[in-house]
């Protein structure tokens, strides 16, 4: 096969396209991923990870532009503008939001890198450490970490926060962490965008946090109950507090309608025993002394 320049395709490529092509018209989800700045041993990992629920494909960019126009797929062509450098394309027949939380779930800790920006506010917890006394004082002090020195061992004193988020990452900052054992970066397939060829749906801003999440839902369940009960929705959950509150208007319009009164709940408070300690003559001098003052001073 030729191109319009006359130049001769090679079959690898014209056999990437055909099978890229093929995928597209078989499969229920593209999922684009970042791997940018991903090591080769972590990619593979991943791969491994997640083989036998998606084929994972990292094809040129011309390739994947031409298998998108040899699928007769019009709308796939919305995936081309997301097409970019050092991007895999995910092939599967599972949920492209599902794919995509297997792929978070499926990052790594990383360690800093001097010039890198913070993603969080990098903080270093007081409590003991590994290291002993030494170059490392000055260099834990570098950042300051105010340590001390605990049965051999330096011992941080102080919460400290070393590196802001958005900030770039110092050398000195860099090394202490190294040092400390802290990865405050995650690396990993970064789901783009996914496109639901079934539906014909693209996807964007694909941003999942599984902790959130659930941290929302519980916040969520617990403004539930209280307002389901307020509106006298009735389910299992809600059922004993309804009947609860039932009772609680049934004696009040019982009251009204005999004219009994509102019982009075009376509340005792508990009687402390009284200490009665003998005073010696002069300390009731001293004390008559001093009450006098007050009252006349």
């Amino acid at each position: 096969m030729k191109t319009k320049s006359g130049n001769v395709v090679p079959e690898v490529k014209l056999k990437v396209v055909d099978e890229l092509a093929n995928l597209i018209k078989t499969k229920k989800t593209i999922l684009i991923a970042s791997i940018k700045n991903l090591p080769a041993s972590q990619f593979q990992e991943i791969s491994k990870k997640i083989r036998g629920k998606a084929i994972v494909k990292v094809p040129r960019r011309n390739l994947i532009l031409k298998a998108i126009d040899n699928s007769k797929n019009k709308e796939v062509e919305k995936l081309k503008e997301k097409i970019e450098d050092s991007i895999a394309l995910l092939f599967s027949d599972i949920d492209g939001f599902e794919l995509a939380g297997q792929l978070i779930r499926n990052k790594q800790p990383a360690a800093a890198k001097p010039g890198q920006e913070a993603p969080i506010d990098i903080e270093i917890k007081a409590g003991m450490t590994e290291l002993v006394p030494g170059p490392a004082i000055s260099e834990l002090g570098a950042v300051g970490l105010v340590v001390k020195v605990t049965k051999g061992k330096l011992e941080i004193t102080k919460d400290k926060i070393i590196v802001k988020q958005g900030v770039a990452i110092s050398v000195a900052a860099s090394d202490v962490m190294a040092k400390l054992g802290i990865k405050p970066f995650s690396i990993g397939f970064i789901p783009v965008c996914a496109f639901d060829l079934v539906e014909g749906k693209l996807y964007t801003d694909i941003k999942i946090d599984r902790d959130e999440t659930i941290e929302n839902l519980k916040s969520a369940h617990g403004k539930a109950l209280p307002f389901a009960v307020d509106l006298g929705y009735h389910s299992k959950d809600t059922i004993k507090f309804l009947i609860g509150k039932a009772s609680v208007h049934g004696n009040k319009i019982n009251r009204i309608m005999t004219g009994e009164p509102e019982p009075v709940v009376t509340v005792e408070a508990p009687k402390e025993e009284e200490k009665v300690e003998e005073t010696k003559p002069e300390e009731k001098k001293e004390a008559t002394a001093a009450g006098l003052g007050a009252l006349f001073g």
